[in-house]
């Protein structure tokens, strides 16, 4: 657990990138869910950060509010607001991408084998995951 900064001296690091960024972690997490050049129900966001609808509405209006992302009308039902990245949204999703897959410094300690094995065991943990829930 201290690789993810749960019980270690590092805060957990989905949180401390956020504040690097000036945003919630659910904000952040609103962010890392939209792909560039994609849009996606809010009702679908929602969903995918376990929050119920007025919670989500919260925080798209922040966002918006930032400039990082714009409510569009979905053209098959316009009931339906679809959420995508504006260019600065893309930027701060890249950045914090970047600074969430940074290894942690624990890896230092790791041969190029060890770092191997790992990438191959964690590929593997993922991939098994994956095909669980499909």
């Amino acid at each position: 657990m201290t690789l993810v900064g749960w019980g270690g001296p590092s805060p957990p690091r989905f949180p401390k990138v956020a504040m690097e960024l000036d945003l919630a972690p659910k904000q952040l997490g609103l962010i890392w869910r939209l792909e560039p050049s994609e849009a996606l129900p809010m009702r679908a966001l929602g969903e995918s950060l376990f929050c119920d609808a007025s919670y989500v509405t919260d925080l798209v209006d922040r966002l918006e509010d930032r400039r990082l992302i714009e409510r569009r009308a979905d053209p098959d039902d316009r009931r339906v607001k679809l959420i995508a990245l504006t260019p600065a949204g893309e930027r701060c999703r890249e950045r914090a991408l970047a600074m969430l897959y940074e290894p942690p410094i624990e890896f230092e300690a790791l041969s190029a084998a060890e770092l191997a094995k790992l990438s191959e065991l964690l590929t593997k943990a993922v991939s098994s995951e994956a095909e669980a829930t499909s």
